[in-house]
Formats: C-alpha cells, sequence, structure tokens
C-alpha cells in the first residue's frame, strides 16, 4: 500500500517525517482505567469530586447498587440508593438475563447503548466477559441497522458532529468535547456505511461501535476515545425526505468544499491533540478513502481500517488457511470480486506479503492476484477508464465479463469477496472453484450478513463440505451429511483493536505498511491446533485481549524497529507491557 500511496505523494515516504511536527508527552492514567492502576484509590472528579446525584449521573464513575457503605457516606449517595450493596459480578448477570430476554437484536443495541451512557465499566465489563454474544450486537451486522434507523433511536449524542455549518470554527468545536488527552479518533464521512451506502449523518454509529471494541477488545482508555462524524450532506433521497433525520438536509459537498473541510479538521486535531492522536479513517466511499490516506500518511498518524485493517485480517486468515490446504503463499492464485477500498486494500498486502517472502519486485506478485469489478476482469485494455487505485492490477488479458468465467479461466485457489453486494458467489461459481481444487478457500467478506456473497450453509453445501470459508459476519455452524463445520469470522476487530493500542503504547507518530503486516503475522500464529481441528482459520474471540496485546506488542516492535516510536526506553517485554496499559472496567474503590 505505501508502495501504491507513495506516487500521489510525489514519491514522499512515511518515514520521511515532516519537520513541521511536534512531539508531545505521555498521557497519564488520570482515571484509574488501566490494568496497572488497578489497586490504587481514585478520586472521582468532574469539575470538582463527583458527590451524591451527579455522581450517579456520571456514566465513568457510577457503580449503582456497586456503591459501598463507606462511599455512600463519603459522597452523600445516602437515601439516593435501596439500601442493597451489589456486586459487579451480579449486576452483570442481571443485565445478560435482561438483555437475552429481547427477541429483536436493535432492542439489545439500544439497551447495551443505554447501558454505556449511565454506567461505563459495567457497559465494558459486558462486553469483555460476553464478547461472543455481544460483539454481532454493538458491531456488525446490527450495529449497520442501527445506523439505517439512528435518527429514530437517537438518545444522547456520543460524539462530536462536525458539519458545513462549522467551517472555520473546528478547532472551537473540538474544545467543546470534555475530555483533553484524545489517543484515537474514529471519524466517517457516512458515505459508504458497510455495505449500505450512503447514510449521511446516521452513520455515527459506526466510529461509537468502533472505539467502544477499541476498549473492550484492545484496552484503549475509553477517555481517550473520540468518535467523529464529518457531515457534508447525503445523496440518500430517503433520509433527506425522513422527518427523523438528524444530519444536513442537503446534496453532499465535493470537490474543494470537500476537502477544505477535511483539511480544517486534520489541521485542527493535530494542533488541539498533538502529534501522537490516530486518526482512523472510517467508511469513507473509495474515491475519497486513498485519497485522504494518502495525503495525509506522511503528516498524521492514519490508518484506514477499510483498506489496511481489512487487509491485515485477511492476510491472516489466508496465511493460517495455508496449513489446511497446502502450498506457499506467492504458489497460489486469488480472485476478488470487488474492486473497492477492501479488495485493492486486501491485494496489495498479500502482493507486499508475497514479495517478502519470494525477494520479488511487488509488481511481479501482483500478477498472481486478479480482480473482477462490476464491469468485469480488471484487464490493461480498460486501463485508461480506470480509477488510480485499481490501475496496478490490470495485467494483460482479454476481457473477461461475469465472474463465473473469471474463476473458470483464472482458476483461483482462494476466492475473495469484497464487493458489497450479497448472493453474488452463486451455486455456480462455488462449484466451479470446487472443480479446480481439492480445498478451496472462500471468503465472503462483506457485511452485514444481508450483503454477504455467500452465507456458510451454501459454502459447504454447494463445495460438498470441502470448502475452507470465512465470512465478515457471523454464520451459526453447519450440520452436512453427519458432519459440524465451523466457519470462521474475518472480522476487523481481530486486528484494529490490538493496532491501535500498539500504536499508544509505542508513542508511534506514523503508520508505516511494515506495521498492518505485523498484525496480521501476530494473529495468524494465534490459531491453534485445537482451531483447525474444527477447520477455523481465526482464533476464537473470547481469547480476543490475549490476541489484541500480542497483536499491540508485534506492532509496537515495527514501530520502534521503524524509528517512529516515542515512548522511549523501550519497554523490555512488549506482551507484558500492553497487557499492563490495557483498560480494565473493574470497578475502583473511591476515597
Amino acid at each position: 500500500m505505501e508502495s501504491t500511496l507513495k506516487s500521489f505523494r510525489d514519491g514522499e515516504s512515511v518515514l520521511d517525517l515532516s519537520p513541521r511536527s511536534a512531539v508531545g508527552g505521555g498521557v497519564e492514567d488520570v482515571y484509574g482505567e488501566d490494568c496497572a492502576t488497578e489497586d490504587q484509590l481514585v478520586t472521582p472528579w468532574t469539575f470538582s469530586v463527583a458527590s451524591g446525584y451527579s455522581l450517579l449521573r456520571d456514566p465513568q464513575y457510577n457503580k449503582g447498587l456497586a456503591f459501598t457503605e463507606k462511599e455512600r457516606d463519603a459522597h452523600y449517595l445516602r437515601g439516593l440508593l435501596p439500601p442493597t450493596v451489589s456486586s459487579q459480578q451480579l449486576q452483570e448477570k442481571k443485565l445478560m438475563h435482561n438483555i437475552r430476554q429481547y427477541e429483536v437484536p436493535l432492542q439489545k443495541y439500544v439497551a447495551m447503548m443505554d447501558l454505556q451512557e449511565r454506567n461505563e465499566r459495567l457497559f465494558y465489563k459486558l462486553l469483555i466477559d460476553n464478547v461472543e454474544e455481544l460483539l454481532p450486537i454493538v458491531y456488525t451486522p446490527v450495529v449497520g441497522e442501527a445506523c439505517q434507523k439512528y435518527g429514530s433511536i437517537y438518545k444522547r449524542p456520543q460524539g462530536l458532529y462536525i458539519s458545513l455549518k462549522e467551517k472555520g470554527k473546528i478547532l472551537e468545536v473540538l474544545k467543546n468535547w470534555p475530555e483533553r488527552s484524545i489517543q484515537v479518533i474514529v471519524v466517517t464521512d457516512g458515505e459508504w456505511i458497510l455495505g449500505l451506502g450512503d447514510l449521511g449523518c446516521q452513520g455515527m454509529g459506526i466510529p461509537v461501535g468502533k472505539l467502544a471494541l477499541y476498549s473492550a477488545l484492545g484496552g484503549v482508555r475509553p477517555s481517550a476515545c473520540l468518535p467523529v462524524t464529518i457531515d457534508v450532506g447525503t445523496n440518500n433521497e430517503k433520509l433527506l425526505n425522513d422527518e427523523f433525520y438528524i444530519g444536513l438536509r442537503q446534496r453532499r459537498a465535493t470537490g474543494k468544499e470537500y476537502y477544505d473541510l477535511l483539511h480544517e479538521f486534520m489541521t485542527a486535531v493535530k494542533q488541539n491533540y498533538g502529534e501522537k492522536v490516530l486518526v482512523q479513517f472510517e467508511d469513507f466511499a473509495n474515491h475519497n478513502a486513498f485519497e485522504l490516506l494518502a495525503k495525509y500518511g506522511t503528516t498524521h498518524l492514519v490508518f484506514n481500517d477499510d483498506i489496511q485493517g481489512t487487509a491485515a485480517v485477511v492476510l491472516a486468515g489466508v496465511v493460517a488457511s495455508l496449513k489446511l490446504i497446502g502450498g506457499t503463499l506467492p504458489e497460489h492464485t486469488f480472485l476478488f470480486l470487488g474492486a473497492g477500498e477492501a479488495g485493492t486494500g486486501i491485494a496489495e498486502l498479500i502482493a507486499l506479503e508475497m514479495s517478502k517472502q519470494t525477494k520479488a519486485p511487488i509488481e511481479e506478485s501482483r500478477k498472481k492476484i486478479w480482480l473482477v469489478d462490476s464491469k468485469g476482469l480488471i484487464v490493461s485494455s480498460r486501463a485508461n477508464s480506470l480509477q488510480h487505485f485499481k490501475k496496478p492490477w490490470a495485467h494483460e488479458h482479454e476481457p473477461v465479463s461475469t465472474l463465473l468465467d473469471a474463476v473458470k479461466i483464472i482458476k483461483p485457489t482462494v476466492l475473495i469477496g469484497s464487493s458489497g453486494v450479497g448472493k453474488t458467489f452463486t451455486k455456480e461459481v462455488v462449484e466451479a472453484m470446487t472443480e479446480i481444487n481439492k480445498i478451496p478457500l472462500i471468503l465472503a467478506l462483506s457485511n452485514p450478513t444481508s450483503q454477504s456473497e455467500c452465507t456458510a450453509e451454501e459454502a459447504y453445501t454447494w463445495s460438498e463440505g470441502r470448502a475452507i470459508f470465512a465470512s465478515g459476519s457471523p454464520f451459526d455452524p453447519v450440520e452436512y451429511k453427519g458432519k459440524t463445520y465451523y466457519s470462521g469470522q474475518s472480522n476487523n476487530a481481530y486486528i484494529f483493536p490490538g493496532f491501535g493500542l500498539g500504536i499508544v503504547m509505542s508513542g508511534a507518530i506514523r503508520v508505516h505498511d511494515d506495521m498492518p503486516l505485523a498484525a496480521s503475522e501476530a494473529l495468524a500464529k494465534q490459531v491453534t491446533e485445537e482451531n483447525y481441528k474444527k477447520g477455523l482459520t481465526y482464533p476464537p474471540f473470547s481469547d480476543i485481549r490475549k490476541i489484541s496485546a500480542n497483536i499491540a506488542a508485534n506492532v509496537a516492535a515495527k514501530a520502534y524497529e521503524l524509528g517512529l516510536a516515542t515512548h522511549l526506553p523501550r519497554p523490555e517485554n512488549l506482551v507484558e507491557y500492553a497487557e499492563s496499559c490495557m483498560y480494565s472496567p473493574l470497578y475502583r474503590n473511591y476515597r
């Protein structure tokens, strides 16, 4: 990806650090959020020491019925709570029981968001302890429906909304956010939310959900996370005509007006929070995603999860799959359906890893990777009409109009879907892959579930149980001819939380291509023999904090190796250091 983006930066690399940048200091654990400070007493500060009714209304400090007798006396809580004193474990048990009573997933989402707004630590305790059950609720696929209906379920602001109305005042807007020590920002303009398209201002559900996972799965402090939606309008007619829509009621701004607003935002972020705040671009449309990553990659600490995070998690799954399908990475042929930011990002990282293994130029590795877009196979005869990010994948070949024909002609060993269009891996396509390969690897990555290229049941049934299958959204185990098949979930949540923690704990000031690659390598190593026996190419999410610690350590190690880390001296044991830096949701004792 770095090699591709350099062409749009006039040859500039992220390692060519700009002298305009200033490096700030570390960030103190003011609120007692990290595992390393679990045993320390905490003072519940707001603007003054929080007490009484205001303490119960502060989600950062509220413990509900878990306030001790001593704390009830010290903080004027007598009479404001029933007399019983509960444990956090009992609170968790009760809330999980209540959430499980809801039959509609969106109701579970709303219940979780309500909990986050009244008791932050209990929210994260639930999410960490029940991650496999709750991840699909706070993230894909349910967060997609939440974004579609965000105007109707909106209650309280959960992040910053920066619209065209704030042009010229963005720095002032950032100062309105109560926290000053921000380490991770997830920002979207809502133009391409999951596979659902333009949801405008209602895309805020994505930054909120992503940052919840940064804290729960990666251990980044909640107080250091900032969700942002840039509202430049929407081209979604349904939303523009919806009386409950919460965003600007105008068509999307484009061109200079759009990029000027984004530039003001990026400048203000650096001015207000310093050099070491990680800005994750999320769910921008292709034409803006690559442009923004290329433009700010050498001046800011930026990361695009749709391009780099998706690529890292898919590469990890492919590398782990080699143990089941055989061969080395360079020996395989890849065919993609979808040539947007996800598809080309994955393809580029796979090519980069091939080049590292073979010592061949990346241009040579790209020849093993083919992409199909809405107009057919990307070939050299189409070069003049292709968007810039597709051009490296235009190989010499006669035109091929359909995916099925491409499978039959290219004869790929790995089929990857990132099209955002459901039901495109048809029975004929899967059968053709099975005819070509003894064990076909099929990855249907598009989210949410409704947009998946095929289901797990379809993949296993049509391949007669021979396929290794993974998807972007989760599928239940499949029974086929007396055998149970478990599909992996190629979910970005494996990568970006640990990646973010590695960036934060090393004090990195730039993201280099080798860093997502380091994250991918760490994830692939977490797959155990027990996982392989089930046909899984990803470890279970129940181990996600351990996985994230290892990813963070590998990313941090790469930052130190590249000279991009500022947290010095380098910790001796990076895995142990990562675990000590992780946010702990356990209740603290108050003075």
